[in-house]
């Protein structure tokens, strides 16, 4: 394996798209996004063909570019994936690499006051340029949305709350199960936050001022102020915390509207979309630092609580803790690509 980039049998079309639902969003951040979108070998020699898509979201403070980081004895996904294609382990796909960062480092790929229409960004932009751009089989049969952590939560929910775009889904861990994803990091912040007063934007301040990360409390704080950002900002854009940041009790009101966001807590109100999916991934490690395991297990559960046949499901734990699972990626993409092929 060589330790810098390889030569693709695919290739990747590097994109931007000037996004109006993005345009002044609450944190200012970029309208213009990048996308990247990866067509299979043989794409160009034959041009009536048309693919299956899965698209594919990052975790949280993770954007697009990073798709392309190398770390040691490993390829990158992009990679993985077309040797994956290129030996003919599955049935070819194009493959859209989404970017849905923000200012907080991430947005939970939902639509929200506090950091902006990521959601509709996703659903009602992305899909339609990729569709009017490449050779597509635009129907939600043959289309899925993979990720991990943060990723694996945006897609559980986006089928859910679009079965008229998606059909398959593979989540890598996704945040689900909050009491145990969630809670348990609620009790550190709060002792980051005496150094603040109990101001998360004091903290937020301080962490703009100086080079990121170099203080024990930043993963932890941007991590809560961003999802809160994501599920429990106002109207008029200000966040509200699941917990009182000095005491560290719960405010019932704003932790329940984190609890609405829980996929496992979901499955019932769309157990109809569910139940029309063609194909579901999860897995997770059993080491996995927030619990994400048994939100794995919970979410098959649910599932199968609402009548998700057995067949539409792979589930798999594995050893390892929440990093590192990268080289899990090509093996559910194979898998979702071979139930979105519509010889299937």
């Amino acid at each position: 394996m060589l330790p810098w980039s390889a030569d693709l049998a695919g290739r990747i079309d590097e994109q931007v798209i000037d996004s109006e639902l993005l345009r002044g969003n609450p944190l200012g951040d970029p309208h213009e996004r990048p996308l990247y979108v990866y067509l299979p070998p043989g794409y160009d020699a034959e041009p009536s063909r048309r693919y299956p898509a899965v698209y594919v979201i990052q975790g949280y403070t993770g954007h697009v570019a990073m798709w392309r980081n190398r770390s040691a004895f490993r390829q990158p996904f992009p990679e993985t994936a077309d040797a994956m294609f290129a030996r003919g382990e599955a049935p070819p796909a194009i493959v859209v690499y989404v970017d849905a960062w923000t200012g907080y480092g991430g947005s939970q790929f939902v639509d929200s006051p506090g950091t902006g229409r990521y959601h509709s960004y996703l659903c009602d932009e992305v899909v339609p340029w990729v569709d009017a751009r490449y050779r597509t089989l635009p129907a939600a049969a043959h289309r899925a949305i993979m990720g991990k952590s943060s990723g694996g939560f945006g897609a559980m929910i986006t089928p859910m709350l679009r079965p008229d775009l998606f059909g398959a889904l593979a989540t890598h861990a996704g945040d689900s199960l909050y009491e145990y994803c969630y809670i348990p990091g609620f009790p550190a912040a709060c002792r980051h936050l005496r150094r603040y007063d109990g101001d998360i934007w004091r903290w937020w301040q301080d962490f703009g001022s100086r080079a990121s990360f170099t203080k024990p409390e930043d993963m932890s704080l941007i991590s809560i102020l961003g999802v809160a950002a994501c599920f429990s900002a106002n109207t008029d854009g200000s966040v509200d915390l699941p917990f009182d940041p000095v005491t560290g009790v719960l405010r019932p009101a704003v932790w329940q509207r984190w609890l609405d966001w829980d996929p496992v807590r979901m499955v019932p109100a769309y157990a109809d979309a569910l139940r029309g999916l063609r194909a579901i991934w999860i897995d997770a490690g059993t080491r996995d630092e927030f619990h994400l395991d048994l939100g794995a297990e919970a979410f098959r559960a649910a599932l199968a609580d609402i009548g998700v046949a057995g067949s539409v499901v792979h589930f798999e734990l594995f050893d390892a803790g929440h990093g590192g699972i990268d080289y899990r990626y090509p093996v559910s993409l194979a898998w979702l690509c071979g139930r979105l092929n519509p010889d299937h």
